[in-house]
């Protein structure tokens, strides 16, 4: 049930009423920038603290940081909170929320016009923002990166691609413009895991006519994803097939969107 920003959400210990939005923000508007650098933090500060630093240390283009904090820890707030500056903006949710509804409360936010998507775990050894932005200068692309998937002749499994043509950019670093975001409603608020969510903001980005584009050599590493490994495996898993569910109670009947071999 989804009514009024809210949904039920099922456990192994029960149903609880979950908000699905966050509020708006609010305070002056913020400098218009080329791009926004977006993280959605859950926690694990020495993961921000990298992520951060790698963000400053070599993206060259006008851009700026955002970091929500769906942490729901104090000691987080308080550290990010000191770190805020005039190209740092944090975005303190009052509670968690869903991993589709943090998502949105940055977009909404964001000051770029192009907005590059982050996991907190990845870090950048290089300029990785120059060459998406460029690669987003063509309006027949809605999204990019480098983590490229491809249904494999299913929607119901996806592999790694190196494209360049592919259905989907995995949301470890995926670009793409505020206004696009904004026309299909952004993330998804019902995927409260991150599994899929991804894949499911690409296709109604397609959808509307665009292609994927997986961009090689970007100068970007993945570290440990702590959403996963944090999760009890038994409960990933459960949260992973309602996500596909969920993807496919959408997307089932439109293999037209598989890119062609």
């Amino acid at each position: 049930m989804r009514e009024g920003g809210w949904d039920v959400i099922d456990s192994p210990t029960g149903s609880e009423l979950q908000a699905i939005t966050a509020p708006a923000a609010s305070g002056p508007r913020p400098t218009a920038r080329a791009v926004t650098l977006l993280t959605v933090v859950h926690g694990w500060q020495p993961d921000a603290e990298r992520w951060l630093l790698s963000v400053f240390t070599h993206t060259k283009a006008d851009f700026e940081a955002v970091v929500v904090d769906n942490s729901g820890e104090p000691r987080m707030a308080g550290w990010l909170k000191q770190r805020a500056a005039e190209r740092l903006r944090v975005i303190s949710l009052d509670s968690p929320l869903g991993f589709g509804a943090a998502v949105n409360a940055g977009i909404d936010a964001s000051a770029g016009e192009v907005i590059v998507l982050f996991d907190p775990g990845v870090e950048l050894t290089g300029d990785a923002i120059s060459p998406l932005l460029g690669v987003m200068s063509d309006p027949s692309v809605v999204v990019a990166g480098p983590f490229g998937l491809r249904g494999a002749g299913t929607l119901k499994e996806f592999d790694e691609s190196a494209g360049p043509e592919v259905d989907a950019i995995e949301g470890y670093c995926m670009a793409f413009r505020k206004a696009d975001a904004a026309a299909v409603g952004g993330f998804d608020p019902r995927f409260r895991f991150y599994r899929m969510a991804d894949v499911e903001f690409s296709f109604r980005l397609r959808d509307r006519g665009g292609r994927a584009v997986a961009v090689g050599g970007l100068p970007v590493v993945k570290h440990e994803h702590r959403l996963w490994e944090s999760t009890d495996p038994a409960e990933r898993d459960r949260l992973s097939k309602r996500n596909m569910y969920r993807f496919l109670d959408r997307w089932r009947d439109r293999e037209d969107l598989l890119v062609a071999e």
